[in-house]
């Protein structure tokens, strides 16, 4: 008889055990189904080493301050990421500016927003003859990007910076837009690549930042930046995800872990004022 009571005891224990067990694992600190599935991928081109600190740092963020798991897929080259976002195969992208998305969307059918800001890296005019704006002489020949988006804010830098003015109305506009150019200077348009490798023969160029590092351009050969204002944007950068995920809590949560004074921190110690964080910017 005592030995059927001491057996029952052990085995309602043993119930009461595996009671308390799955009971933590449901409803425990540790798996809380709340934090469940909160993995978020998000697609990044030409990953660099600042880069890879600053998302970094957003990752920490996320995960302190939203328990949220982030994963980075870097692709090489622009035409993939937006492509991966509609198929489903990531979650975010982190790559564009407002015009690129724009001008894909047209092109592949829509589907993809911004839920965002990130950064904005003015462009520059290059002149390896002359040391200031005022040098350039009448007729002289500036290379400009051939490419829609970039030709486009490169006539915009000119615009702003005195030398020609531009059709009203337009966001996105060719040489063809050009209403005025007093001084008759000679836009050359070539390869985005080829801006930089083209300032020898030219008077100035207008070069992307990813191609004047290589280049060897640096602000010694800068004679215009371009201006943060209303112009500018369509040329900050996003966070874009699928056009039915634009509200998502989970998504907009990474935004907040992005959109901190700790990730501007990082910005100006890597990239100076190459790079400005644009979530705060007011544009005139």
């Amino acid at each position: 008889m005592r030995k059927r009571r001491r057996r029952n005891t052990i085995i309602w224990s043993i119930i009461i055990l595996v009671i308390l067990v799955a009971g933590w694992f449901s409803f425990g600190p540790g798996i809380n189904p709340t934090q469940q599935n909160k993995t978020v991928t998000v697609g990044v081109v030409g990953l660099s080493k600042q880069d890879q600190a600053i998302w970094k740092s957003v990752a920490e963020t996320a995960k302190e301050d939203y328990g949220i798991t982030l994963k980075i897929k870097n692709f090489t080259d622009y035409n993939q990421p937006n492509k991966a976002l509609k198929s489903g195969d990531i979650d975010l992208n982190s790559f564009q500016h407002y015009a690129f998305l724009d001008e894909w969307n047209k092109a592949n059918g829509g589907g993809v927003v911004s839920i965002g800001k990130t950064y904005i890296a003015p462009i520059r005019l290059y002149s390896r003859k002359y040391h200031k704006l005022s040098d350039l002489p009448d007729g002289a020949t500036i290379a400009i990007p051939n490419d829609a988006t970039n030709e486009s804010r490169s006539l915009f830098v000119l615009k702003n910076a005195g030398l020609i003015k531009l059709r009203k109305g337009k966001t996105l506009v060719t040489v063809a837009d050009i209403t005025s150019n007093p001084r008759n200077f000679k836009i050359k348009e070539v390869g985005a690549e080829q801006t930089g490798r083209v300032l020898d023969s030219v008077d100035a160029a207008v070069v992307n930042n990813s191609y004047a590092g290589p280049a060897g351009l640096t602000d010694k050969q800068t004679i215009y930046i371009e201006p943060v204002n209303k112009d500018s944007q369509q040329w900050i950068n996003i966070i874009a995800a699928r056009k039915g995920d634009k509200n998502k809590k989970l998504y907009q949560d990474v935004v907040k872990a992005f959109q901190t004074e700790k990730t501007e921190k990082i910005y100006h110690k890597y990239y100076g004022n190459s790079q400005l964080a644009a979530w705060d910017i007011k544009l005139k």
